[in-house]
């Protein structure tokens, strides 16, 4: 990895999308089933959001209060993701230096970066895969981009 590694390098791609009238159990499932802790919330061909794992956890009744499993599934099938996303996420492009990304990532609570080109979502750029290119480097091995989004 060097001063001039890119996005575009680096990212995960294709990228799991949802809407955003999505019931949030769907989700919830779909990221489970998929290994993953980031989805790009669209409406049409526009990015609108971003769904973490963290922001389900937030809405997700306490388990301190004695409710039953029916209870607390009710609450992710009657609740949208709309009403949960971060909206308008900050994103970046294939070719911004990785450098870049980095302080990105160390100005924002996200973990991952929408990878947008000409207003068109190409990837995701996680921690994960930053972590991940950094393992590559220090083992001097050249940097690939993630074989699938299953982590």
């Amino acid at each position: 990895m060097s001063e001039e590694t890119l996005v575009k390098d680096v990212m995960s791609s294709p990228v799991i999308t949802i809407s955003a009238q999505s019931e949030l159990l769907d989700v919830a499932l779909l990221m489970r089933q998929s290994g993953i802790r980031h989805v790009l919330v669209m409406e049409g061909e526009r990015l609108v959001g971003v769904l973490t794992d963290r922001d389900m956890q937030r809405c997700a009744p306490s388990r301190l209060v004695p409710i039953t499993q029916e209870e607390y599934n009710a609450v992710f099938e009657n609740t949208s993701v709309e009403r949960v996303m971060t909206r308008d996420p900050r994103t970046i492009q294939p070719q911004a230096k990785l450098l870049d990304a980095i302080a990105a990532f160390q100005e924002m609570r996200h973990g991952c970066l929408p990878v947008v080109d000409a207003g068109r979502v190409v990837g995701i750029l996680t921690r994960w895969d930053l972590l991940e290119a950094f393992r590559q480097t220090l083992l001097g091995l050249p940097i690939s981009r993630p074989a699938s989004l299953q982590r």
